[in-house]
């Protein structure tokens, strides 16, 4: 497997799914979401894979400001506000080659490794 978790050192469920994945022995690379960011190409791919990029924003992140401004926003401009403010996303953010889940979700993690054998 060939996992990256994009989320913040603060987020529970981000250490949560790090945790997850070092507990089986699985290499998993933590990206800080604050610190390095996500790609646009990356991005992309997560938001085809799970719903589109309203899937990704948490309606409860603490910065409320840059939520309104990325929530508000046409679609062409969305992607670019929440490169800016990656605070908006819902953490963690898994990716596992082609596949990604977002949010804490060992089911989901526990389906890949078992497909992988």
């Amino acid at each position: 497997m060939n996992v990256q978790i994009f989320g913040t050192k603060k987020s529970s469920d981000a250490r949560k799914a790090e945790r997850w994945f070092k507990e089986r022995r699985v290499k998993a690379q933590f990206i800080d979401l604050l610190d390095k960011g996500i790609s646009k190409g990356e991005l992309r791919s997560v938001a085809q894979v799970c719903g589109g990029l309203d899937a990704l924003i948490d309606p409860d992140c603490k910065d409320q400001d840059a939520l309104a401004l990325v929530t508000y926003l046409a679609p062409a401009q969305k992607e670019d506000a929440i490169l800016e403010h990656p605070q908006v996303l819902r953490q963690p953010i898994v990716r596992n080659g082609k596949r990604a889940a977002v949010g804490y979700r060992p089911e989901t993690y526990l389906l890949w490794q078992k497909e992988e054998g």
